[in-house]
């Protein structure tokens, strides 16, 4: 372990990624970059982890367990960086993972050492700088000739320039983030007036705060001098929406910090060129993607935000803000996700998980109401179809143990809990939320909340094998359904449940008849995930029939997307039927290589199949077949190879395994 330490601003995370580009090709496994900055609760620090590795979170044994399991035989690089809010969980994790894991490297950046043993701690100072004539080493020079010519087309350092740039970068210390702020000032101002206005800096910090800060390295005084100076140059309208804006975790959009950053004092009219304006200083960094433009800061300057945001007494205001939009967004996603919008509904909160986290750690903080229960259950699509289960389950739980009165807020929590357990296999901790919640339910005349509970007995039945049971409870809530109501999550998985009792007794064309019903009423409403397990139910059941080219076409529509959802469950499901139908029809080698690609998945998952007797005996038919069909030896070294293979990779090749016509040697 090496960790890389400094003053915030010396470049400890760009030095870090640099190092671990060059570093990559000697692991095997890869080199994984872990953004720990957005995080507020130590106890996230596996979850972030195992959500950067190829390992989903759909188990329920502890998170640690999961990661120390999957990195033991590894040769993985791990670069941890931002730590030293977290130390104490970050060293803590840091260290189960080197013991239980012997290829393991961890990178680690922190403003201080973790305190793990055996760890290499190095200090990272701040550039070279030239001496008073000029000479010697021209790196922070160097560093702001490049910032200032991509600010100002044409800007070079010549003879005239040198004196006052050599002078600008002593003063800075050589401090990285400080000569990129003072390069963006470089627009409006020529150097020699830039050093004056920052010598007019650092002589108005005055007594107090130069003694309060006096043991001091100087490049501590030059950042805190650099940022207070780029803050004092801002517009009071900027100043203020630096400080708001801190309360954003990760990235943001410009419609968040209209809602939550606006008011009297700064009108949603002014937002997008304030926004402007403090990327053109470089308080902001400007990233445009796919979805829109987005903004964040750097963990320094929103730190100097966030002082500013508690001097100004607002900080409690708009946390509160901050959670408000995010539970507004989490409740339109809840009503919107069965229908057409489930890809942008899943990149949205995808790209939002920081600030999600971030609302639902202040609702766990806020008494008195119960905004942390109805957040962590509207988000149950992002838990389980976007794959986040169980970090769902953690904030479930958390929320549930705290907020105790019965309620129907609470009945939703408490069935969404469920569900997150029963779709990873644990049928017995699924089950006793789902009996709180009926209980519950029953006294408080919750009809939705008894449906939903109902469901989850239902899943828990066809995981313990209780078909008739099964069958009997999936009948009875399509009974009460009625068309005006929609599509609901209950009903939905009560036609997959008929389906799979009818395939399991032999009654396909029963099967069938509910899957297509169940697709007709998805596909006029634009419904794609749930739509997608009726086709992996429906290649169950062509399975079942013989008709091994309609198994695999049904199950790569499927497998299409669920991959691109990133629900894993799909995923392997439909890898497990994809080399069911090779091995049936005789492909013993393709029939190992998706099996050993489906074991990659389910090892992330927790419990093979979910534990649904009819999936496993399927796959051990599966796997009988393909050895009968090549061998012993050849089967382990396809299973072997399906297993070593990228998921990316394994999973394009199994939508389309036909190879190109003219292959590149």
């Amino acid at each position: 372990m090496v960790t890389l330490t400094g003053v915030g601003g010396v470049g400890k995370t760009r030095l870090a990624l640099r190092a671990a580009a060059l570093m990559r090709p000697g692991f095997g496994d890869g080199a994984w970059f872990v953004a720990l900055s957005a995080l507020d609760q130590g106890a996230l620090v596996p979850y972030t982890i195992a959500e950067t590795l190829p390992l989903a979170d759909r188990t329920t044994r502890p998170m640690m367990d999961v990661l120390t399991e999957y990195l033991a035989d590894r040769h993985v690089l791990l670069v941890l960086d931002t730590c030293e809010h977290l130390i104490e969980d970050c060293a803590r994790t840091a260290r189960e993972l080197l013991v239980a894991a012997p290829r393991l490297s961890i990178l680690a950046t922190s403003r201080r050492p973790l305190g793990v043993p055996d760890e290499q701690v190095l200090i990272i100072d701040p550039l070279p700088v030239p001496d008073t004539l000029g000479e010697g080493h021209q790196d922070a020079v160097r560093l702001l000739a490049d910032r200032t010519a991509a600010a100002v087309p044409g800007f070079a350092v010549t003879d005239g320039n040198r004196p006052e740039i050599v002078r600008l970068c002593r003063r800075l210390e050589g401090l990285p983030l400080a000569i990129e702020l003072a390069a963006a000032r470089l627009r409006e101002l020529p150097v020699a007036e830039l050093c004056e206005r920052l010598e007019d800096r650092f002589a108005t910090l005055g007594d107090t705060e130069n003694q309060a800060h006096e043991a001091d390295p100087p490049w501590h005084r030059a950042l805190r001098t650099a940022i207070g100076w780029s803050h004092q140059l801002c517009t009071p309208e900027e100043r203020l929406l630096w400080a708001r804006a801190s309360v954003f975790a990760g990235s943001f959009d410009d419609q968040a910090v209209l809602e939550v950053c606006s008011d009297a004092l700064l009108p949603a009219a002014a937002i997008v060129d304030l926004l402007a304006g403090l990327a053109d200083k470089s308080i902001l960094i400007w990233a445009p993607t796919g979805g829109g433009e987005r903004y964040r800061m750097l963990d320094t300057i929103r730190e100097y935000g966030a002082g500013w945001l508690r001097a100004l007494g607002e900080q409690e205001e708009l946390r509160r803000r901050h959670r408000d939009f995010y539970l507004a967004m989490a409740r339109r996603g809840d009503v919107a996700w069965l229908g057409p919008d489930q890809v942008s509904w899943n990149d949205r909160t995808t790209v939002e998980h920081d600030n999600l986290r971030s609302a639902l750690d202040f609702s766990l903080t806020a008494p008195g109401d119960h905004t942390a229960l109805e957040l962590a259950a509207a988000l149950w699509f992002f838990w389980y179809p976007c794959g986040f289960l169980r970090e769902g389950q953690h904030y479930l739980e958390r929320a549930l143990h705290r907020d105790t009165e019965p309620s129907t807020v609470r009945n939703r929590a408490l069935w969404v809990c469920s569900l997150t357990l029963m779709v990873q296999g644990d049928a017995t901790a699924g089950m006793a939320w789902a009996a709180e919640c009926a209980g519950v339910a029953e006294q408080l005349g919750d009809t939705g909340a008894a449906l939903a509970a109902q469901a989850m007995v239902m899943a828990a039945a066809t995981i313990r094998g209780d078909l008739a049971l099964a069958l009997a409870l999936a009948d009875s809530l399509l009974a009460v359904h009625r068309p005006e109501h929609g599509l609901t999550l209950p009903t939905l998985l009560a036609r997959l449940g008929q389906s799979h009792v009818h395939t399991a007794e032999g009654r396909i064309e029963e099967a069938i008849k509910a899957l297509e019903e169940m697709c007709a009423d998805c596909d006029k409403r634009g419904e794609r995930w749930m739509r997608a397990y009726a086709d992996l139910f429906r290649a169950q059941a062509e399975l079942t029939l013989g008709r091994f080219e309609a198994a695999q076409s049904y199950a790569r529509a499927a497998l299409e997307i669920k991959h691109r959802l990133h629900d894993s469950i799909g995923i392997a499901l439909a890898l497990d039927v994809l080399a069911c139908a090779d091995s049936a029809s005789g492909q013993g080698e393709p029939a190992a290589r998706r099996l050993g690609l489906a074991q990659q998945v389910w090892d992330t998952i927790g419990r093979a199949q979910i534990g649904i007797h009819e999936w496993v005996s399927a796959r051990d038919v599966c796997e009988r077949q393909a050895r009968a069909a090549i061998g012993d030896r050849a089967y382990r070294a396809a299973f072997r190879a399906g297993y070593d293979t990228g998921l990316e990779a394994g999973i394009l090749h199994a939508l389309d395994p036909t190879p190109p016509q003219t292959a590149e040697p």
